[in-house]
């Protein structure tokens, strides 16, 4: 192998796009419009059109996103916010920022996303609103999720910092792009995501208009009109170089999509003979775009493959290796007795394996070979 295989290799990706990317950024800069320049908008309006979404709010971050989701939704102190134990934290701190209770609830064990069987148990007179994470690349089901939701009156707000550009079909053969089907969407574009930008960024989408009209005046210090300021905000906005950036990458995010897929299912032909591995299983109504290409290890032996891929100079990652519930942080939120056996035993289990666009078939075949030799030996 040429180079040392990596998780992500930004590197390797950026060469493949280096004369755009090179002479998009010289061009913003000689401009001199850093802050909401023309690039801003262009990407809005191309992320728009991407996923048939009436409005996108970029902002700064993903963390923000779903921050100002909540702010724009007029959730109360004390509200209760139902979302999954088994996630990233952000999902669930900004939750707890605002005042509101965390309801983290159990996944599904072979999706690890949440569903609507599982919402619908923590559902109580102060439950607002529900925050599903598509995981890993996939959507939840949103269908039921919806139906729940407009049964109990929720607001919904998916977290699809993992899943752009993933497609959800319907009972009916519509098809939505994830992030765009419940009240409103929010995604991150930090660096390492399927689409990333060279620093921090996020966005939010939604189709209700005066929710995407609050959420820019949340976005922009409580503004619509400079220095009048109509309700508390924040100052949350994507700077116009990772616009500039994204406006390129968002070209070739489907390519990115498939050579995904590909790596994908060459691990999954791999594997399919190792009883102790479970890959991925897919979703029946939802594409997926493997951000993570994670496993379950079925035989105690997660930690020990970790260190015996390490030592090959194989890199991998354990997302997450504690349930959130059970995060210092969120002590506050949860009886000392609380414990959902589903997220405790992926936390012991979970394993993800490189997987990004610019792979090489070497690479990816030494991994293979080495996964084999660990359960064979």
């Amino acid at each position: 192998m040429k180079e040392p295989i990596q998780m992500v290799d930004l590197k390797t990706q950026y060469h493949h796009i280096k004369e755009e990317i090179d002479q998009a950024v010289i061009d913003c800069i000689g401009s001199t419009a850093f802050i909401n320049g023309p690039s801003v908008k262009e990407f809005q309006s191309g992320l728009e059109k991407y996923l048939d979404v009436k409005h996108v709010i970029p902002c700064a971050n993903g963390t923000d996103s779903l921050q100002i989701a909540m702010m724009a939704l007029g959730l109360e102190r004390g509200d209760e916010v139902i979302c999954p134990s088994f996630t990233y934290v952000a999902t669930a701190e900004v939750i707890g920022l605002l005042g509101l209770i965390p309801v983290m609830v159990e996944v599904d064990e072979n999706t690890f996303n949440i569903t609507a069987e599982i919402i619908e148990k923590a559902i109580t007179p102060k439950t607002k609103a529900i925050v599903p994470v598509h995981l890993y690349g996939q959507s939840c089901d949103m269908e039921l999720i919806m139906k729940l939701a407009n049964k109990y009156n929720l607001f919904v707000i998916e977290d699809n910092a993992q899943a752009i550009g993933a497609t959800y079909t319907f009972s009916d053969g519509r098809t939505a792009k994830a992030g765009t089907i419940g009240h409103i969407g929010s995604t991150s574009f930090f660096p390492s995501k399927n689409l990333g930008c060279y620093g921090d960024g996020g966005a939010l989408m939604t189709n209700d208009d005066e929710l995407a009209k609050k959420m820019r005046m949340i976005a922009n210090h409580g503004q619509e009109k400079k220095y009048y300021h109509k309700v508390l905000g924040c100052n949350s906005r994507l700077d116009t170089l990772q616009a500039t950036i994204l406006n390129i990458k968002l070209r070739y995010l489907d390519n990115y999509s498939q050579a995904r897929n590909q790596m994908a299912s060459h691990y999954d032909t791999a594997f399919e003979n190792i009883k102790e591995l479970q890959v991925p299983v897919r979703q029946f109504n939802s594409t997926h775009v493997f951000h993570q290409y994670t496993m379950k290890v079925k035989n105690g032996k997660r930690n020990e493959l970790q260190k015996f891929l390490s030592e090959k100079g194989i890199p991998s990652m354990i997302y997450y290796p504690l349930p959130l519930y059970r995060q210092e942080a969120f002590q506050q939120f949860v009886d000392s007795n609380f414990k959902l056996p589903i997220t405790e035993s992926l936390c012991d289990e979970v394993i993800s394996l490189p997987v990004h666009t610019e792979m090489e078939l070497e690479s990816m075949e030494y991994v293979c070979s080495q996964v084999q030799l660990f359960f064979n030996s």
